[in-house]
Formats: C-alpha cells, sequence, structure tokens
C-alpha cells in the first residue's frame, strides 16, 4: 500500500509538469480555432458587436468566383511545384540507394540539398526578384550572353510580370526549396528497408527499374503517403513566395493569388477586412484539405489492401496444392 501511495504522488507531478504546456496549447491553438470557426458565422468586419447570420459567408464563398480562381491559381501552382519536387527527389533518391553505385557523402547532400529549406521566404523571394528582373536582372543577362554566341538576339522576359509565366516561375521556386526536405524524407524510408532486399536482388540479376519498382517503391508507401499528404496542406496555404514576390498592383498578381492570400485580403487588409467572411473562407479551405487528404489515404490504403491480397492469393493455393 505504502509504494502504491508512492506511485500516486508521483503521478500527480507528472500531471503539474504537463499543465504549463496544457494550458498554453489550449490558448494559442484550441482557442483560436474555436474562435475562427465562431466567427465565421457572423458578420463581424473590424471591431464592434458580432451578429449571428449562420450559413450566410459559406454561402456567400461557394458562389465566389474570385475564391475559386484563387483555388486554382493554388492547384496548377502546387501542381507543377509536386511534380518538380517529387521527381527531382526520387531521381536523387534512386542514385543515392542504388548498391550498384555506392554513393558517399551522403550526409554532405542531405545538407546541401536541405539548405534552401532553411532559408526564409522573405529572402528567396527578394533575391529572385532580383535575379529575374527583365532589364537587370542576372537571369536574363546570362541568356542574352549565351545567345550572342551563337548569333542570335535575345528579348528579355519579364518573368516576375508576366502572368502567363510568373506562376511557373513560382512553382520552379518552391520545387526548389522543398525538394530537399522529400529527398531526406524518402531516403529516411530507404534507410529504413533491410539491405539484404536488395542484396538478394542484385545477386539474382535484377536491373534498377525492377529493383525500384518491387521492393523500393511497395515499402516506400507509408512515407510517400506521409509526403503527399504534407506537401498538399502545405501547398494549398501556400502565402509567403506568391505574396511576397509579385506585388498586389501588378497586372500578374491575379494569377498567383493564392487562397491564403485571398483569405489574407478579407483578414488583414484595410478598407476590405471583413472578420467573418475570412474565417469561413479558412474553414473552406480546411475542408477542401481534409476531403483531399482522405482522398490521398483512401487510395493509398486501398493499394495496400490489394497487395496484401495478392501476396495471400500464392501462399494459399500453395498450401491447398499441399493438401
Amino acid at each position: 500500500m505504502g509504494k502504491q501511495k508512492r506511485l500516486n504522488s508521483y503521478n500527480r507531478w507528472g500531471y503539474a509538469f504537463v499543465l504549463p504546456f496544457t494550458v498554453v496549447f489550449l490558448i494559442f491553438s484550441v482557442y483560436p480555432v474555436l474562435r475562427t470557426l465562431h466567427l465565421s458565422f457572423t458578420d463581424l468586419k473590424v471591431m464592434g458587436k458580432a451578429h449571428w447570420i449562420g450559413l450566410a459567408n459559406y454561402s456567400r464563398v461557394i458562389h465566389d468566383k474570385f475564391f475559386w480562381r484563387a483555388l486554382w491559381n493554388t492547384i496548377r501552382i502546387w501542381s507543377v511545384n509536386i511534380v518538380l519536387q517529387l521527381g527531382l527527389a526520387f531521381l536523387l533518391m534512386m542514385v543515392f540507394s542504388d548498391v550498384k553505385y555506392k554513393m558517399k557523402g551522403l550526409g554532405f547532400f542531405r545538407v546541401v540539398y536541405y539548405f534552401p529549406n532553411l532559408i526564409a521566404a522573405t529572402s528567396v523571394a527578394f533575391l529572385f526578384k532580383t535575379l529575374l528582373d527583365w532589364r537587370y536582372g542576372s537571369f536574363n543577362i546570362i541568356i542574352s550572353n549565351i545567345t550572342k554566341l551563337f548569333g542570335a538576339s535575345y528579348q528579355p522576359i519579364d518573368w516576375i510580370g508576366n502572368g502567363n509565366v510568373v506562376p511557373y516561375v513560382i512553382a520552379v521556386i518552391q520545387s526548389w526549396m522543398w525538394f530537399g526536405n522529400s529527398f531526406i524524407m524518402l531516403m529516411a524510408g530507404v534507410q529504413g528497408i533491410p539491405r539484404d532486399y536488395y542484396e538478394a536482388a542484385a545477386i539474382d540479376g535484377a536491373g534498377r527499374w525492377t529493383v525500384f519498382g518491387r521492393i523500393t517503391l511497395p515499402l516506400l508507401r507509408p512515407i510517400m503517403m506521409y509526403v503527399a499528404i504534407t506537401s498538399l496542406i502545405g501547398g494549398l496555404q501556400m502565402f509567403d513566395l506568391p505574396f511576397l514576390t509579385v506585388l498586389p498592383s501588378a497586372n500578374a498578381y491575379g494569377r498567383v493569388q493564392t487562397v491564403m492570400m485571398y483569405l489574407y485580403r478579407f483578414g488583414f487588409t484595410a478598407g476590405s477586412i471583413n472578420t467573418g467572411y475570412a474565417s469561413a473562407v479558412a474553414y473552406m479551405l480546411f475542408l477542401i484539405i481534409l476531403a483531399v487528404s482522405l482522398i490521398q489515404l483512401y487510395l493509398f490504403r486501398d493499394k495496400d489492401a490489394r497487395s496484401e491480397k495478392s501476396q495471400r492469393r500464392p501462399k494459399q493455393k500453395a498450401t491447398s496444392e499441399g493438401r
């Protein structure tokens, strides 16, 4: 009994240590989420009393063509970004995980590839605004000098001001910033795969694509699901890079205005603040992310279930033949 009392007293001290984090989490995380949900059902503008208006803000979002245009801009930029980001990460992962290549210096390359992710988005935006300036930018100057070597003329491209070009420019910059993170995640998954599988495949004479398709890819599916879902969440919440790269007064602004930038307009821009409507936009974006994430989760799990069934069938057939 005395020992049990001492254990109970230790448990009470555990609650005391957890209490500060719980209080901070409730105040700065849970309360803002619930407060935003409440405001999405009101007509609050800036200050003053909020009046309950039910689903009017959500109905406005659904019928708001500018919201859907911003969503389309977000999806377009994210789609190009995710293809380049995961494509480059997969390519590097295949090179560094290949038993035949036996690449060394993985730790050094991890640091180099992950380094762009450590740079603040503000610095990245101003860096590329300088490099891609259509008059004095280094990028246009380099291309112009190269074309002169071949006796051709080059018309400088307005990479930031051209609405047909700037969404893809931002997608490429985003890929450059984040492919290192995806590469590290995929390499962590590869290093968790027993090396015996690769050595056995090499002894059997399996090619690189066979090893990748039959060993690496199936066993990487949980990591791929994590990378896909987190990339989707981060992509649909894209804000800092397009907001800092393209000025609101520029003609190309409408082509790069994401959902978060549209939310920012109603939440924090003087002259158009509508806190209730901005809260509804935030929760509509949350519902869209939740729906697409659940679809991704279902597709990955469905593939896992089908692969497990296909692996069980030969075993069952073999046992029935043995009988």
